[in-house]
């Protein structure tokens, strides 16, 4: 069996050779991902039941679906994104050819996550093939049953010389991150993430950061009650609230919480029958350590339990659970929850709701709920976060054409769709020139005199309309 420094070195080996660049290359290892995606829906499905109880259909619109749809996306556009992109020229670059090449980094490192344990791995992985990179995938090892799948599928369907997965724990991630990439995507906690910035360092490694934090939803104004809780409680409850954009906590009045809690009762019946326990749409939480974290938080929280609050540890069941009456020193407001609870906390005034959010860290995802246009414009602009929807959660991260990634402590640099590309692209500026304008050429050679500087700058200078005299060299 190969080391890990064995299987490094063959991949970089390979990226050396060139192998990957040409077009029909990549096309060929993302039509090969695609099928193995189609012929193996059935074993992926199965895995992630045996690994979260997740339901197919959350299982196929969240994984296989939504990475189904990069790849085509992926596959149709690449063609036209690997085209170079001209720039603007001036007077003395005039006769030259200025772009912007995209080239491949080399050997890339992709750190997955167990809350969707095939999406987190193989969404990244679309966008290094696609920019020509060798890559290494470490799936999670908490999500055990889809860890192993992938291990036993990406060989038989990638170019082995190019593409590897290395399984194990936090011992084995440690050890891969002691080695050179030329860069590293890692999904996850903010904890690990500063680790992974510290083994980068080392090398000066580029890395993207895909973390996550406490997802603010600020409902305020006229609203449909009843669609607005609909839509609150499927993006809250959907993967038992394991999801890194999953609405953490709920701002808003006390006259709004006193609607939408009967609300939200509604829609948990109607998605999910009396009794959650029982209904097969609805997942576990993934170990009983995470199940233990959960239940200490809500132990701890002073609100008041309104819905749900129960669980059963020997299923890792947790039930939906809303809560009240919460402090900002709550418990249950110091991280991100992670999980099946949703604290609704009250506000005076919009500014008062805008406020309590810019004092936090830039969540991952932003959402704001009302029927009021002007409300939504105003939360968009006084605020920032990683990406932002209005009147619904989650949905805005499976549009291939919108960056996916968050600001500040939610992460750094984005994806999906062209922004994986870009994000395992080197941007190469290029200039080939020939040797016309010498007579331009020769006004930056020595001795140096203010006529040739006033005929330099002349030749070189950006005008911008309407700023007299204003130069950009």
């Amino acid at each position: 069996m190969e080391s890990q420094k064995q299987v490094i070195e063959r991949l970089r080996t390979a990226f050396r050779s060139g192998v990957t660049t040409p077009l029909q290359f990549r096309l060929k290892q993302l039509e090969a991902l695609l099928s193995l995606l189609e012929d193996n829906e059935p074993q992926i499905l199965e895995a992630m039941h045996k690994d979260l109880a997740k339901p197919k259909f959350e299982a196929v619109l969240s994984e296989v679906d939504l990475v189904v749809n990069d790849l085509c996306h992926t596959i149709s556009n690449l063609h036209s994104w690997m085209q170079p992109s001209y720039v603007g020229k001036n007077l003395a670059t005039k006769f030259d050819d200025c772009f912007v090449r995209r080239e491949p980094l080399g050997l890339v490192l992709i750190i997955g996550a167990w809350n969707y344990p095939l999406q987190l791995i193989v969404a990244p992985l679309i966008g290094a093939i696609a920019a020509g990179n060798c890559a290494i995938l470490k799936p999670s090892e908490i999500s055990k049953a889809t860890e192993q799948l992938l291990s036993a599928l990406i060989p038989k369907y990638l170019s082995q010389e190019c593409y590897a997965v290395i399984c194990g724990g936090a011992e084995e991630t440690k050890l891969l991150l002691e080695n050179r990439f030329d860069h590293i995507f890692y999904t996850g906690s903010q904890a690990v993430a500063r680790s992974i910035l510290q083994a980068a360092a080392v090398y000066l490694t580029p890395v993207t950061l895909e973390l996550g934090g406490k997802c603010p939803c600020l409902i305020y104004g006229r609203l449909d009650i009843k669609a607005g809780a609909k839509r609150l409680v499927w993006a809250k409850f959907f993967n038992v609230g394991q999801s890194c954009v999953a609405p953490d906590y709920v701002l808003c009045t006390t006259e709004m919480r006193d609607a939408l809690v009967p609300a939200i009762r509604e829609a948990l019946e109607e998605f999910y029958g009396p009794q959650a326990q029982q209904s097969p749409d609805y997942g576990r939480i993934i170990t009983d350590r995470h199940y233990d974290r959960l239940m200490e938080l809500l132990g701890k929280s002073e609100g008041k339990v309104v819905i749900g609050g129960d669980g059963a540890k020997e299923d890792r069941y947790m039930a939906p659970t809303v809560i009240v009456d919460l402090k900002e020193s709550d418990a249950l407001m110091q991280e991100e929850i992670f999980g099946p609870i949703l604290p609704i906390i009250t506000i005076e005034s919009l500014d008062q709701g805008i406020s309590f959010i810019n004092q936090r860290e830039k969540p991952l995802a932003l959402y704001v709920f009302s029927d009021e246009s002007q409300i939504v414009t105003t939360v968009l602009e006084r605020t920032s976060s990683g990406g932002f929807c209005s009147n619904d959660g989650i949905v805005h991260m499976t549009l291939p054409g919108l960056p996916f990634g968050g600001v500040g402590a939610s992460g750094m640099g984005s994806y999906h769709g062209r922004w994986t590309f870009e994000t395992f692209s080197h941007r190469r500026g290029c200039m080939l020139r020939g040797w016309g304008l010498e007579r331009i050429s020769m006004l930056r050679y020595p001795p140096y005199s203010e006529r040739r500087l006033g005929w330099l700058r002349w030749a070189t200078t950006a005008k911008k309309k309407g700023w007299a005299g204003c130069s950009v060299m």
